[in-house]
């Protein structure tokens, strides 16, 4: 069953279109979060990031660069939220690799990627226990 991107790639469901290159198309999030919400979406519809061949990534990633060149003329900004949920358990709502760019301007009301979580931990970083997740992970 093709996912809602994928339809909306193929012009079944309509989008409102931001810009598209090679490999991916970006349109205009219909729940938009502020004006200007853009998704970013790969051509081939995976559903992680992983999946995609690292050309399919560079182009996605230039397709976040046109889209913030374009956000940015029309609100009069150079900051922006760029976020990928990879995953449902990352909150992806649909399967479907998708980056969303935010235009930031003062006052939009938006946090930061860090107001998505409790508060951390205070007193002093558990170097011992970092030390021992950055050895396991090399």
């Amino acid at each position: 069953m093709a996912t809602l991107f994928e339809r909306i790639l193929s012009g079944d469901i309509p989008s409102h279109s931001v810009a598209r290159g090679d490999g991916w198309y970006a349109f205009l999030d219909v729940f938009p979060r502020r004006p200007g919400h853009t998704l970013v979406v790969p051509i081939r519809g995976v559903s992680r990031l992983s999946a995609l061949e690292p050309t399919e990534r560079h182009a996605l990633m230039d397709g976040v660069i046109e889209v913030q060149q374009r956000l940015g003329a029309h609100f009069n900004t150079t900051d922006f939220t760029v976020c990928v949920h990879d995953g449902p358990l990352a909150g992806q709502e649909v399967p479907h690799v998708h980056l969303h760019v935010l235009p930031r301007t003062p006052g939009d009301g938006g946090g930061t990627l860090a107001s998505m979580w409790p508060a951390p931990p205070q007193g002093e970083p558990d170097h011992e226990q970092l030390a021992a997740l950055a050895e396991a992970l090399a």
